[in-house]
């Protein structure tokens, strides 16, 4: 495993050198909640909750739905594009490393590198803006914390299926774009799951995306409790474990009919 870590301290010091890019991105973050916050209050009026949700917890939802994404979000499907684009991954697959396990770290030091500099001071200046409530029961943290873990670990897979595509479209830049625009609206970052219509919910409750932002956001806010948390949880490991099939499946598959278009 030591290699693989070194991968994560790797990326990490990579996206340090670009550091000054992220403390913009705080300020874009802050906009972005911002509008949604003046909206969702608009939206509210003098309603107290609309669909179990109180404009407090909505604000907070949003807040850490938007600075939860710098930790899950990566590029590393176009990463992966580029290299069988230009012929490094033939050169990749002969080194002493698992392919797909080494984008995962590379992909998690990112991660750990937005949170850092990115998730962490963003919500602490979001935090002295906007009205966000913050839970004072260690375990919300926790649990969330898990779920965030989880959150990139589905988001994560769903960019190795994507990039793995190439091996058979060569050129799936409009797949990547659109898988960006599904996550982003079926995952309940720009909408919360619970306000869509019941069959459009019925038909998310068959897919993974909203294990990536709605149920790690839902439980911070703290509207989900007691078994529902651990529904919600079991969720997102369950589809943890159903991507790694297809991913592996169409690994192998890639592995065998790889056609180099550069390098």
């Amino acid at each position: 495993m030591g290699k693989y870590i070194e991968m994560i301290r790797i990326r990490f010091l990579m996206m340090l050198a670009y550091r000054t890019n992220y403390y913009s991105g705080i300020l874009i973050y802050s906009i972005n909640i911002g509008a949604y916050y003046f909206l969702w209050t608009a939206i509210y009026g003098n309603k107290g909750a609309i669909e179990g949700m109180t404009v407090l917890q909505m604000t907070s939802y949003i807040a850490i739905a938007w600075m939860a994404r710098a930790f899950y979000f990566n590029n590393i499907d176009r990463e992966i594009a580029q290299e069988i684009k230009e012929g490094k991954v033939a050169v990749e697959l002969i080194r002493p490393y698992n392919y797909l396990l080494m984008k995962t770290m590379q992909g998690f030091g990112e991660g750990i590198f937005r949170l850092s500099f990115f998730s962490i001071p963003g919500m602490i200046i979001v935090a002295l803006i906007f009205p966000i409530t913050f839970s004072a029961d260690l375990t919300v943290w926790l649990l969330f914390a898990l779920a965030l873990v989880f959150s990139f670990l589905i988001n994560m897979q769903i960019n190795l299926l994507t990039g793995i595509l190439t091996f058979f479209f060569f050129n799936n830049a409009g797949l990547i774009r659109a898988k960006r625009v599904m996550i982003d609206l079926f995952s309940g970052l720009l909408l919360p799951i619970s306000f869509f219509p019941e069959w459009a919910q019925r038909v998310m409750g068959f897919l993974p995306f909203q294990g990536i932002s709605y149920v790690p956001s839902m439980i911070f806010t703290e509207s989900l409790t007691g078994s529902a948390v651990m529904n919600a949880l079991l969720f997102q490991f369950i589809w943890v474990l159903v991507l790694i099939v297809p991913i592996q499946v169409l690994w192998l598959i890639a592995r065998k009919q790889l056609v180099v278009q550069g390098g």
